[in-house]
């Protein structure tokens, strides 16, 4: 007769956790004293942590303070039932509030003794708010270029008029003025091709995205003196199939777009991370780049929050409202998306982009 195996608790979760790991929902272990037992991917991604960072820490340190939460788990534990909490605001230092349901479920894993299901409150109007805007921005964009290419073609003959013109006029005075029509022509000409250029065709290869950041960082420093750009790199990330030069664009047009905000006087972060089990662009990934460019500036007035995105929309004078555009553009084309947190002393524009192994 063979002797009973033995399975240590260790593995006895392991084991079971195992199913765990490609759920998009964020799920936490925790033991009776809530001790971080486990955490999936999707938890890592949404408290912005690690495994490694959080196991054997109590659970505050993933949602900070919640009194009424701690004084439901226990009594979930004593009493061996279910708790479902309903928005509970987690803030924690240097990170974004988050507003989640919880589920609390027992469980006979030793050392883990309940199972919490995390789910932002906002993941579904999220969702929803964003295809109704990625619907908006492209009939905004389809309009515009529309409009670019009607404009396009008038300006050519203007210009030719307002030459011939100089040619017939003898007194530079006179000249003076065709000069200012032509110089104006030209510069209605340059933003009419950055309108129509922003969805040129894409010329992918393998990318190193810190090479691309080292790029932007030193265009930044030459260009804006007084901006200290600072760097938060996850080395460990794998190289990604995508258009260098527009990527580059991206993050430049962010990266500027940041730095006139705060008038040429302040502190930039490009920050990289991996997001797993993310959906990007309605398509659920193993693995995304993710991608943030932040600033400590004043914040983007409330007045053009929703509309930032839209072409010819500036929140500084004599902008064209084109930098962020087009690096929407650009971004989309990668089947990425952009999206923007901004308070005062904190904007935040955040790249997810879908990185597909070989």
């Amino acid at each position: 007769m063979s002797p009973p195996s033995l399975i240590s608790p260790e593995n006895a979760l392991n084991s079971s956790t195992a199913g765990l790991e490609l759920l998009s929902s964020a799920v936490v272990m925790v033991s009776a004293d809530r001790s971080v037992c486990y955490v999936n991917p999707s938890a890592e991604h949404l408290f912005a942590t690690s495994s490694r960072q959080c196991l054997g820490h109590h659970l505050s340190a993933l949602l900070g303070d919640l009194p009424g939460l701690w004084a439901a788990l226990d009594n979930a534990l004593a009493n061996n039932w279910s708790h479902t909490g309903q928005n509970l605001a987690v803030k924690r230092p240097g990170l974004s509030a988050l507003h989640l349901d919880c589920t609390a479920s027992p469980v006979d894993l030793p050392p883990a003794r309940l199972l919490l299901e995390f789910r932002p409150l906002d993941a579904q109007l999220k969702v929803a708010r964003e295809e109704k805007l990625a619907e908006q921005q492209q009939a905004n964009r389809e309009l515009v270029r529309n409009l670019a290419h009607e404009i396009k073609n008038p300006l050519g003959g203007i210009r030719g008029s307002a030459q011939l013109l100089e040619r017939e006029l003898d007194d530079p005075q006179w000249r003076e003025y065709t000069q200012v029509i032509i110089a104006e022509v030209d510069r209605l000409q340059d933003l009419m091709n950055r309108l129509l250029n922003s969805h040129r065709m894409m010329h992918p290869s393998i990318v190193n995205v810190h090479d691309v950041l080292e790029r932007v960082l030193r265009l930044i420093q030459a260009e804006f003196p007084g901006i200290t750009v600072r760097r938060d790199y996850d080395v460990s990330l794998p190289h990604l199939t995508a258009d260098r030069e527009q990527l580059i664009q991206a993050v430049l047009n962010i990266s500027r777009n940041a730095a006139q905000a705060m008038e040429g006087a302040g502190v930039v972060v490009l920050r990289t991370r991996a997001a797993r089990q993310v959906t990007v662009a309605k398509r659920r990934h193993k693995l995304a780049l993710e991608l943030q460019v932040i600033d400590n500036g004043p914040g983007i007035p409330d007045e053009i929050r929703d509309t930032i995105f839209y072409p010819l929309v500036s929140g500084r004078e004599g902008g064209t409202g084109l930098g962020l555009s087009i690096a929407q553009s650009f971004v989309e084309q990668h089947q990425g998306t952009i999206d923007i947190e901004s308070e005062p002393g904190r904007t935040c524009f955040t790249i997810l982009l879908p990185i597909t192994q070989a």
